[in-house]
Parts: C-alpha cells; sequence; structure tokens
C-alpha cells in the first residue's frame, strides 16, 4: 500500500497526513526526513544548502554522476518497495503515477480559507498571510514544473482531491484510510468485471430482439447488444434530457441496427432520434428495420461477409 499526499499550505494537508500515519501506524516520509537521510551521504554542506532552496539544483548531478532528483527516486522507491507508506510531497504522484497500488491524494482549501488559517496559526497580517501563501505555492508549483515537467495542480495527477473548507483533521484521515484500504487496483477491478460480463445472460427487453439476435446467431453474425447510449438532447445547464441506445451493434460492419414495429407512432418516433443521431454524430452508421425485413437484412449482410448465396 502507497499513500501520496500534495496539498497547499493552509489546507491542514500536513496535520491530516501526520493524523493518517498515526491512524494506519505505517511509516511516513517528508520532505525534512529525506533531508536528513537521503542527502548527507552523497551532498556537500554547500550542496545541502542549495537543495533546501532551488528545485533545480535537484538536476545537479551529484559526485557519483546521478542527479540528487535520481538519488530522492530511488530512496523512494526503495522504500516503498519494503511495505506501506506514506509519502508528503517530494513529486511522489509522479513518482509513483504508475504504481497500481498506489492511492495519490491531494489536499486542498479555498484562498479566504487558507488565508485565516494562516492568520491564526503565524499571528501574521492578511496581507502577508496572502503573501505568504502565494510565494508557497510557487515554490510547489516549481519543484513539480522544474523536475517533472508537470503541473503541480492537474487533478490528472490525483485520484481525490480533497477540499477542507468543511472538513476535519480526523475526518479527512479517516476517508482517506478507508479509500486507501478499501481500494481495488484498476487491474483487478477490470479483471473482475470482464469475469461478470461474460458470465452475464443478455436479457433483452422485447421478444423481436431475441428472435433477430437468433437469426444473427444462425448466419455467424457477431453481434452487442445496446453496447452504447448517444446524447441527442441537452437542456440549457448542459444535462443530458434524452439519448438514445441502438438495440444493436454489427462490429464487422460498424453499424447499428434499431428495431421498430409496425405502430406509425413509433417509427416517427425513432425516425426523428435517427437523424438527429446521424446529424450530431456524423460517420455513424445506422439502420431502422422492421421485423418483416429480418431476414432479407442478415441475409445481405451475410453476403457481404462472405456466405455463399443460397440456391
Amino acid at each position: 500500500m502507497l499513500i501520496t499526499i500534495s496539498r497547499q499550505t493552509g489546507s491542514m494537508g500536513e496535520e491530516i497526513t501526520q493524523q493518517l500515519a498515526r491512524n494506519m501506524n505505517i511509516p511516513l516520509l517528508t520532505r525534512d526526513l529525506a533531508m536528513k537521510k537521503v542527502f548527507p551521504s552523497v551532498a556537500t554542506p554547500h550542496e545541502m544548502h542549495m537543495l533546501a532552496e532551488s528545485p533545480a539544483f535537484f538536476m545537479t548531478q551529484s559526485s557519483d554522476g546521478l542527479t540528487f532528483a535520481q538519488h530522492l527516486e530511488s530512496r523512494l522507491k526503495a522504500q516503498v518497495d519494503q511495505g506501506p507508506v506514506i509519502i508528503f510531497g517530494m513529486g511522489a504522484q509522479i513518482v509513483f503515477a504508475d504504481r497500481p497500488d498506489a492511492l495519490h491524494v491531494r489536499i486542498i482549501a479555498s484562498p479566504a480559507v487558507r488565508i485565516d488559517r494562516i492568520i491564526k496559526k503565524r499571528g501574521l497580517e492578511p496581507k502577508d498571510a496572502e503573501r505568504f501563501l502565494e510565494l508557497s505555492d510557487r515554490k510547489h508549483k516549481r519543484y513539480i514544473s522544474t523536475i517533472y515537467g508537470k503541473d503541480w495542480s492537474d487533478p490528472s495527477l490525483y485520484h481525490v482531491i480533497l477540499n477542507t473548507d468543511k472538513l476535519g483533521i480526523d475526518e479527512a484521515a479517516r476517508f482517506i484510510q478507508y479509500m486507501a484500504e478499501n481500494r481495488q487496483s484498476p487491474a483487478l477491478a477490470e479483471s473482475a468485471t470482464g469475469a461478470e460480463d461474460q458470465e452475464q445472460q443478455v436479457i433483452f427487453k422485447h421478444p423481436s430482439e431475441e428472435e433477430f439476435a437468433r437469426i444473427l446467431d444462425m448466419h455467424g453474425l457477431d453481434w452487442e447488444y445496446e453496447p452504447r447510449t448517444f446524447p441527442i438532447k441537452w437542456d440549457a445547464e448542459g444535462n443530458v434530457i434524452q439519448a438514445f441506445s441502438p438495440d444493436f451493434y454489427l462490429p464487422k460492419f460498424d453499424t447499428y441496427i434499431e428495431l421498430t414495429t409496425m405502430d406509425q407512432r413509433y417509427v416517427a418516433q425513432k425516425k426523428k432520434k435517427v437523424q438527429m443521431l446521424r446529424k450530431l454524430y456524423p460517420g455513424t452508421n445506422i439502420n431502422i428495420v422492421f421485423k418483416r425485413d429480418f431476414n432479407t437484412l442478415v441475409k445481405r449482410f451475410g453476403l457481404m461477409k462472405g456466405e455463399e448465396p443460397n440456391e
């Protein structure tokens, strides 16, 4: 298990991370710890000073030819391989971006709340607190940008982002702990879903659909039942208020099939939906088919597939 925590200054990220480590009773790696444990063996006193002051200096080669950033990554990876750990900062969300058992968390708060917390914690005037946060955020962002070429605030780097405007320290820590302890790796989740899909039997909504599927099977034509839903109408706020799920998809011919009855009311409705779908999704092949045309259509696709015509 690996949990990485990124935080804005004044978001209570440090306090939450410390509480999380106590709750879970697993090691916590911080920048201060790294500076004391990783670099003294490979950096001179001057280099140690520069590492504390300049993100760009992490890209400088040490005496053994590795950059200080590489030394840090190597030590972090070695620690993670030893067992569960929480890493606070240091770009760990990027270093371990592809690790399936990792949970990447970002902790934020609104500027007003962060400023108020800094004022209370450090006794600063509002303008000084605002400047303090600006400089802190800039330094965090520069570290990630300089070393990894990433945007520190990019939400795609994280599994979850917690806004602590209305969250307490213990509440946030328990939330992260629950996620970490109950999270299933994407590979396992996908595998489980695939197994369920294979075992799940198709349940048709209408007898004519089941009949059409049997005809397709008789002719050896692969099909998928309602595999995709196309939004075709939205309200003023961008919420989908009407969607269309064609009954069948024939992968070999990249064609959707919508079955219909002889009732003209439903025929008109479906024709309108098909027209809207074609307009909104150019290049989508879709046909409306009456039951009387089942065999004719399937035979045509069968010939396209390469079957011999019946004598």
